[in-house]
């Protein structure tokens, strides 16, 4: 474990590389793959619920002062993040293939993370507390405005189409529990604080299930005989080209409105994030039937990335808030997000 966090990659991401290899080598089929893709759904399901019970409406309130900044966070991820993703569509089939091309705008239309956005917030010393509602919010919305997403944009632009059965799937898997988590606030939210390894527990294990379902169906379908180590490569130069489009542009945004530093600070770390742990169990149900195991891939590349260019970013920022006020700077290491899917 020492070794694990001197390494400069998420542990998560680690569990989930180490899935993928399971995976490949020992993937289910037949009535075993039935089985699963039942406790998937029921993992998923409850995965939502627990989403449900998280955000306080009173803390939504509280924040809805600050308006402009929420719905500029919203606006960089739901509206220039997909447009970016549909620029990209130029690359396929020339240089990607339909899977990785859907893969990467599926990647530009998930909401933003919750706990890494706030961690690099905190650590960059912005508007914590308008970090929290702004992410939280984003992943509210993203349940509902996601989905919506991916049917408006990827059956009219050759992509994956999404059937009016998926729609009601995405409502029975995604929104009612979710509705119904909302519901049980007032007596789930005690329990659960005080228990956060069962929070933590279906978070990673929902998305750990998601991927190894995914890739067991891939290796049935023989997906990787058709992508090639040169397509992954692009996809991760892809990835990283968005990420650093997003932050400048976020950056920029946020001055051209007039917004403070700390105001700033929220506007780029919330808008240029995505959620690998909405975005897997979204796209399990978005694209059943489809080669799931390709289409999250530039999902899972993109995660790691922002974690590693945002976590040095966010250092900088703290260092120098820090010389400003003439304070010891917080230690900038991997310990925030370790674990923050």
């Amino acid at each position: 474990m020492r070794l694990l966090r001197k390494l400069p990659i998420d542990g998560f991401v680690l569990l989930i590389l180490a899935t993928v290899v399971l995976a490949s080598v020992f993937p289910v089929a037949g009535a075993a793959a039935t089985i699963l893709d039942g406790i998937v759904k029921a993992a998923i399901a409850l995965l939502f619920f627990l989403y449900g019970t998280r955000l306080s409406p009173a803390e939504a309130m509280a924040g809805a002062r600050h308006w402009r900044l929420h719905l500029t966070v919203l606006a960089v991820t739901f509206v220039v993040f997909p447009l970016i993703g549909l620029a990209l569509r130029v690359l396929t089939p020339h240089l990607l293939s339909s899977a990785l091309s859907t893969g990467v705008l599926f990647a530009c239309l998930v909401p933003s993370t919750v706990q890494s956005s706030i961690a690099f917030t905190s650590v960059a010393r912005g508007n914590v507390p308008a970090a929290i509602v702004s992410a939280s919010l984003s992943n509210l919305l993203g349940v509902v405005l996601t989905p919506l997403l991916v049917v408006a944009l990827m059956t009219t632009t050759g992509g994956v189409h999404v059937s009016a059965e998926s729609f009601g799937e995405i409502i029975l898997q995604l929104l009612l529990p979710f509705i119904a988590g909302q519901l049980c606030r007032p007596l789930a939210a005690g329990p659960l604080g005080r228990h956060p390894f069962l929070t933590k527990t279906v978070d990673r294990g929902s998305v750990l299930l998601v991927v190894y379902s995914a890739f067991s169906a891939g290796m049935a379908e023989h997906i990787w005989s058709s992508v090639s180590v040169g397509s992954i490569a692009l996809v991760v130069a892809v990835c990283a080209g968005v990420l650093g489009v997003v932050l400048i542009l976020s950056r920029w945004a946020a001055k051209a409105l007039g917004f403070g530093r700390d105001d700033a600070i929220v506007i780029q770390f919330c808008g240029s994030k995505k959620s690998l742990a909405a975005g897997l169990p979204m796209a399990a149900v978005l694209f059943a039937g489809a080669p799931v195991g390709l289409i999250i891939l530039p999902l899972m590349i993109f995660h790691q990335i922002q974690l590693l260019v945002c976590s040095m970013l966010a250092a900088h920022h703290g260092r120098v808030a820090s010389e400003r006020a003439g304070t010891p700077s917080d230690d900038p290491t991997l310990d925030f997000v370790v674990g923050s899917p």
